[in-house]
């Protein structure tokens, strides 16, 4: 980065702590970070220009930032965020912001800012600076006003879940509205059954059975030109035309033809099936909302019964019983019999929420039924059941010169068969009085109370201010030169000795906000088509012959499957699951196939161990310790750390055929800083089968888990070990929770790769993959360490 091109973050936050006699307090404060210095203000620095920093410092490469969720905080709720060195823990402190998203904003803000630091560092630097950053380690210091706060200041911010830098391109696809979100294929097969206010609700017909045939007709008004309603009436893509049509489409002879008027004129003969499963029906509404997907989050997560009652039909009278780590809470409810007549006595529910923010900022929410044991059956009242169901909430991108932000809403809920089917023939069966039906509403009440409250969107916006490149005659930064502390535990002006004991009343700021470019339908549709070849000869030392690796000499505690049908065992998918950065991606944002992966899988352990272990590479009974282990040219090991009662640990081994060409991506990532590996060490989730919450929950968006998680590298003789403690992250532990719930029914594909940022880089290449085949918990071998 050139040093009259500083990056720059500031807006408002709320600052948590302990003041001198032990009180909790919480208050407003202006936060800016200029490159790799932060400051504090009790007003806005740009309308008070003489004003001084409450605290100041730079961040350094042990700063941590912990996203510790949402929390009540003064009757309200904030989102609160975790600072801590890596080095020592004892010295943290918090922020907490209004809304989810700013939070992740400070996230990736205080990232850059870390980045700005390693760039630094990597230029060399005077000895100067290099004895300044190892200041920043001892926060005690010398001067007791430090010494006082650091020992106060009991907690402040990181396991970011944001991408390496704040001002990005957006990857999402815009396959129809629905599809297209994530970096694996998703096995659903969604058909429209209805459509009511706008809002489009769904099937799941993905293993449905042909039943008779049947003749529709239907007459609307479309707002669109003649040529775009002709367009897709005769596009004969299955995944697009569920979108929108109810039924499924075998055309024996279409005829058509244009009038002088412009008038299209179309005869279809078909042959209309019906859809019938087995068991349980999976069903959606869907409906595109003219707000930000922070302001529909904020408004579904509320449970106050006046706001509520003015858009959701069942679960408007909600009492919240509890809640746990920030991102889990559990809910009781009741509802009068009156709105659905055929009940015969009050009805009340328990179900539990559990929600989290995805690194493109989509917000998935999973309800379950739920007991509670300060909520048991009340006299008078007949416990209902909740329909499982999820939540999809995701930003939608708009024209750079439009303020009107959009988010797509998706509503997911399994509904018994039955009832189901016999609603869609008998269009007046109880369903329409029934919960299922209030839940599936439930969207169309969302779109609707937005719209017809437009402060909703000044009540829930974010109090981030800007975000920016600043000009060389203010990137020195005016106390650059004084900043040798990190800044939680920051040098204190002369009103900082009352900054717990007072706080001004400050209005907040709206800034700007990014908008993100807009992805052509018609390059994501080609993408989709292609499959990625990229050059792999560079990656490995093309002048060094390649060794035969056999599978038979390796051995792991899991054992290989011996076909798809084997379980408690593992195998090497190709990468054809999986969407991968393309070689035009910098331009078009395309995505394409994966091809198949560089490193070969050769053992699999799992081990259960009573704490988290690293560098497990190392221990004795580890493949790379071995005699046939240590011959290998280069050996990667991924530790998953799974944190469970007891702990878990998953350790995949890949190996290399010849040595990592020096030149190469990935000899930058083997040999390189922590700070670059976390910034590029990533994930692709996929279920490819079982329960369809946990598929909800997992995803198929590429994570960069150096910046989800707390990742640690070692690197020694012929290995890379990466431990990826899971458990640093509670929107990680809950997701791993629900997953170990099921995992006995599971089939999980893994994809990892090295994100590639340049367009020397592109197209992606998969590192390696593992698909986990019923994986039994009791199968785990214990591990002495």
């Amino acid at each position: 980065m050139d040093e009259k091109e500083r990056f720059e973050y500031f807006g408002w936050v709320y600052h948590l702590g302990v003041n001198s006699i032990r009180h909790q307090y919480c208050h407003l404060r202006f936060l800016f970070i200029r490159g790799k210095y932060v400051a504090m203000y009790k007003r806005d620095p740009h309308h008070s220009p003489s004003i001084q920093p409450i605290r100041k410092g730079a961040v350094g490469p042990t700063l941590m930032v912990e996203e510790i969720g949402r929390r009540k905080v003064n009757n309200g709720d904030l989102y609160v965020l975790r600072f801590y060195n890596r080095l020592d823990e004892t010295k943290k402190g918090e922020i907490a912001c209004a809304t989810a998203g700013e939070a992740q904003g400070w996230i990736e803000a205080f990232d850059q800012a870390k980045q700005q630091a390693e760039y630094e560092l990597s230029r060399g630097g005077c000895a100067r600076d290099k004895l300044n950053i190892e200041a920043e380690i001892n926060l005690e210091g010398h001067r007791p006003r430090v010494r006082r706060y650091a020992h106060e200041l009991k907690r402040l911010i990181r396991i970011g879940q944001g991408p390496e830098t704040l001002l990005r391109q957006s990857s999402k696809f815009a396959d129809g509205f629905e599809g297209g979100s994530g970096d694996a294929f998703d096995a659903h097969q969604w058909k429209c059954v209805l459509t009511m206010g706008g809002i489009r609700i769904f099937e799941d017909v993905s293993d449905c059975k042909n039943g008779k045939g049947v003749l529709a007709k239907s007459v609307g008004v479309i707002d669109a030109t003649a040529d775009t309603v002709f367009e897709v009436l005769l596009n004969t893509e299955r995944q697009k035309r569920q979108e929108w049509h109810s039924k499924q489409d075998f055309v024996f002879s279409r005829q058509w033809f244009r009038g002088q008027d412009g008038t299209y004129s179309i005869r279809i003969f078909e042959d209309v099936s019906d859809c019938k499963n087995g068991k349980g029906v999976l069903a959606k509404s869907v409906g595109v909302i003219d707000a930000t997907a922070d302001t529909v989050f904020e408004v579904l997560l509320n449970t106050e019964r006046q706001k509520r009652q003015e858009w959701d039909m069942l679960m408007c009278d909600l009492e919240l019983v509890d809640s746990y780590d920030g991102h889990y809470d559990v809910v009781y409810g009741t509802y009068d019999p009156k709105y659905l007549s055929w009940w015969h006595s009050k009805q009340d529910f328990v179900f539990s929420r559990q929600w989290f923010r995805g690194q493109d900022g989509t917000y998935t929410i999973l309800q379950f039924p739920a007991l509670h044991k300060k909520k048991p059956k009340r006299s008078g009242y007949q416990r209902a059941k909740v329909n499982p169901s999820t939540w999809e909430i995701r930003n939608l991108n708009t024209p750079v010169a439009s303020n009107s932000p959009k988010c797509l809403v998706t509503h997911t809920l399994e509904i018994h068969s039955a009832s189901w089917h016999q609603w869609k023939n008998n269009k007046r069966s109880k369903f329409e009085r029934s919960i299922p039906y209030a839940l599936l509403c439930q969207v169309a009440g969302l779109k609707e109370y937005i719209a017809a409250n437009p402060a909703l969107h000044q009540e829930y916006a974010t109090t981030v201010v800007d975000s920016k490149i600043s000009d060389g005659s203010t990137s020195s930064y005016e106390y650059e030169d004084e900043m040798e502390d990190e800044f939680y535990d920051a040098i204190a002006g002369e009103s900082s000795s009352s900054d717990e004991e007072s706080d001004d009343n400050l209005k907040l700021d709206k800034g700007p906000r990014v908008k993100l470019k807009n992805v052509s339908w018609a390059i994501t549709t080609l993408a989709l088509k292609r499959t990625a070849e990229p050059d792999l000869s560079e990656e490995l030392d093309p002048h060094i012959t390649p060794m035969t690796i056999r599978p038979r000499n390796f051995h792991g505690s899991l054992r290989r499957g011996k076909d798809d049908n084997d379980t408690d065992c593992w195998a090497s998918p190709s990468g054809k699951g999986f969407m991968i950065r393309g070689k035009n991606y910098l331009t078009d944002t395309s995505k394409v196939v994966g091809g198949d992966p560089l490193l070969q899988l050769i053992a699999v352990d799992w081990f259960a161990v009573n704490k988290s272990v690293d560098g497990i590479a190392l221990h004795p009974k580890c493949l790379v310790q071995s005699e046939v282990g240590k011959k290998l040219p280069f050996i990667l090991v991924i530790n998953l750390q799974v944190p469970a009662k007891p702990n878990y640990s998953l350790v995949l081994y890949y190996a290399a055929d010849r040595p990592i060409n020096k030149d190469s991506l990935l000899s930058k990532f083997v040999d390189g800083s922590d700070v670059f590996r976390d910034s590029r060490f990533k994930l692709i989730p996929s279920i490819v089968e079982g329960y369809w919450m946990v598929k909800r929950a997992v995803g198929t968006k590429a994570c960069l888990l150096g910046k989800a998680v707390t990742c640690k590298y070692f690197r020694q003789d012929n290995f890379l070990e990466i431990d990826v403690d899971i458990g640093s992250s509670s929107v990680a532990r809950g997701i791993i929770g629900l997953v170990l719930g099921y995992v006995t029914s599971l089939i999980i594909d893994l994809a990892i790769l090295i994100e590639a940022r340049e367009e020397a880089e592109l197209p992606e290449y998969i590192l390696g993959t593992v698909r986990l085949n019923h994986l039994k918990i009791e199968s785990a071998v214990p591990l002495e360490v």
